[in-house]
């Protein structure tokens, strides 16, 4: 399958859901494979199982490094080998703050219970002592406040009369197998997902004064809604005018700052075909590290450029 999303997983241990995860990513129509595996003990029985099956891998131990100073090493490495994504697949340490910001939203991790039930560690325990009928295991993207971030998908594993942590462990450990690859699947293919990818610019345009969504010209977009003929200051271009992206098309201040985004980064702003001509610039939105905070000030910036000023007085957080 081409074009897959990249991903590196990240170990202490056995590995047993990088196995989950690799397995997966050998099926034709899986939307993402393994591109490295990397512990911080090179002991980690998991690179072995990763070595054998091709996958690329790197350990360092942690001990006697600082943790900003290893993580730093550990961040190289990932993007030495092009990853789009990490997942956490029974790393066992606290990663710095700086980290886990340079990655939002591209990061996963699994739990062995349901969040935000029993956040940390002792899971089964906590469950069983507590009387619960029932436990299971959450994935969700990572966030500097340990296993808080948002949710993307549970399952449920009821406890039996007469468990015993270890039991339960190892029936959450197969729903773990199950859900993580589903899950990573799901995340990197709705990135990928045009209707994904307008209802995200939809939300972001919409919450700006006085908008309105139409579609001009076969194309998703955003107008300021004063007046019927409103102009419109973003649109969302799905592979249009035989461009192969799916892009956002806003204003920009004229041909010098639309050129100057070109140049310094190619990869990320085009000249769209039919709207370049008048300084509109392209963003492409079908890739993993869009910044959607980014977007956002693009969205303010455009749209600032064709709102009244008196609408404009509305919007304090225009710069």
């Amino acid at each position: 399958m081409a074009d897959r999303a990249r991903v590196a997983v990240l170990i202490s241990g056995r590995g047993t859901n990088m196995a989950a995860l690799l397995y997966a990513a050998k099926q034709d129509d899986c939307p993402y494979e393994i591109v490295l595996a990397a512990a911080n003990d090179p002991e980690a029985r998991g690179l072995a199982l990763a070595s054998a099956e091709g996958i690329p891998t790197f350990a360092q131990s942690h001990k006697g490094m600082d943790r900003s100073e290893f993580d730093a090493i550990l961040d190289r490495e990932i993007r030495a080998a092009g990853a789009d994504y990490i997942v956490l697949a029974g790393y066992m340490r606290i990663l710095s703050e700086a980290f886990v910001n340079n990655w939002q939203g591209r990061m996963l991790n699994v739990h062995p219970s349901l969040l935000p039930k029993y956040p940390g560690l002792d899971t089964h325990e906590r469950a069983i002592a507590a009387g619960d009928t029932v436990s299971g295991c959450t994935v969700h993207l990572v966030t500097p406040v340990l296993d808080d971030g948002p949710i993307l998908g549970q399952t449920e594993v009821a406890i039996l009369p007469g468990d015993t942590p270890e039991k339960l462990a190892t029936r959450i450990r197969l729903a773990e197998h199950q859900l993580y690859p589903k899950v990573l699947a799901e995340l990197v293919s709705r990135e990928r997902d045009p209707d994904w990818i307008v209802a995200k610019v939809g939300e972001l345009a919409m919450a700006l004064p006085e908008v309105a969504a139409k579609t001009s010209h076969g194309a998703p977009g955003w107008r300021v809604a004063t007046t019927k003929s409103g102009k419109f200051f973003a649109y969302v271009s799905i592979r249009h005018h035989g461009e192969d992206a799916i892009s956002l098309l806003v204003k920009t201040s004229g041909p010098d700052e639309q050129a100057a985004l070109i140049e310094a980064e190619p990869d990320i702003y085009y000249k769209p075909a039919y709207y370049g001509p008048s300084g509109w610039i392209a963003i492409r939105l079908d890739r993993p590290d869009v910044e959607w905070d980014h977007i956002a000030d693009w969205l303010r910036k455009s749209w600032s450029f064709v709102a009244p000023k008196k609408l404009q007085g509305m919007a304090e957080f225009l710069v």
